[in-house]
Parts: C-alpha cells; structure tokens; sequence
C-alpha cells in the first residue's frame, strides 16, 4: 500500500481544512487509516483513526473539531478539520495498518505512512 496525503496549507486561526490520503492497491478497504501529527521539536501525536469496521477514535484535543471519513470506492481517506488554532500547526501524516481498537493511537500499529502534508495555523 502506498499512501499519499495532500491538502495542507496556511490556514486562519478558526478556519477549515480537509486533508486527504489516497491510497493504492485494492485491499485498501482491508487496512484501519489513522493520521498523525507531529510539530517541529515534538513526537508524532496521535489525531485520529477509522477502522476498516467504519469506527472511529479520536485524540481528546481533537474531538468535536476534526472529522474522519474514508470513501473506499475512491481509496480515500478524509480528515476535516474544523476551528483550527495555532496548537493544530504539525505535519500531518496519514497511515495504514491492520489495527484493532486497542492499538489505533500507537503509530508502531501502522505498516504504511504517507509522506506528510504541512499545515500552519496562523493566529
């Protein structure tokens, strides 16, 4: 599976954006999609992850702001991102992996990452 994330961007404090990950191979609908973060100076940080059950987990910080979704027929996977501050300023990787509910926050449980999309929040 090779993964290729894209819409990152400067962006307003408060302001959206919607990453994507598209994915190849046609196994992709077998594979949990998780995406992380990781700010200049800090560890990769979980933000959130979609199983290939359909369910959901999200990082505390960003829970009620930022939306997963996946479109399997498109070998997509989504992440809005909405009420954005500065503290939301990262790369942001997108990742594949046969995870479960137990192993979805730790980036050890993904096998394939993308390459990473900036995003800059700006106050």
């Amino acid at each position: 599976v090779q993964l290729q994330a894209s819409g990152g961007g400067l962006v307003q404090a408060g302001g959206s954006l919607r990453l994507s990950c598209a994915a190849s191979g046609r196994t992709f609908g077998t594979y949990g999609a998780g995406w992380f973060r990781q700010a200049p100076g800090k560890e990769r940080e979980f933000v959130g992850a979609i199983r290939s059950s359909g369910g959901i987990t999200y990082a505390e910080s960003v829970k009620g702001r930022f939306t997963i979704s996946r479109d399997n027929a498109k070998n997509t996977v989504y992440l809005q991102m909405n009420r954005l501050n500065s503290e939301d300023t990262a790369v942001y990787f997108c990742a594949a992996g046969r995870v479960i509910l137990s192993s979805v926050r730790a980036p050890k449980s993904y096998d394939y990452w993308g390459q990473g999309t900036q995003v800059t929040v700006s106050s």
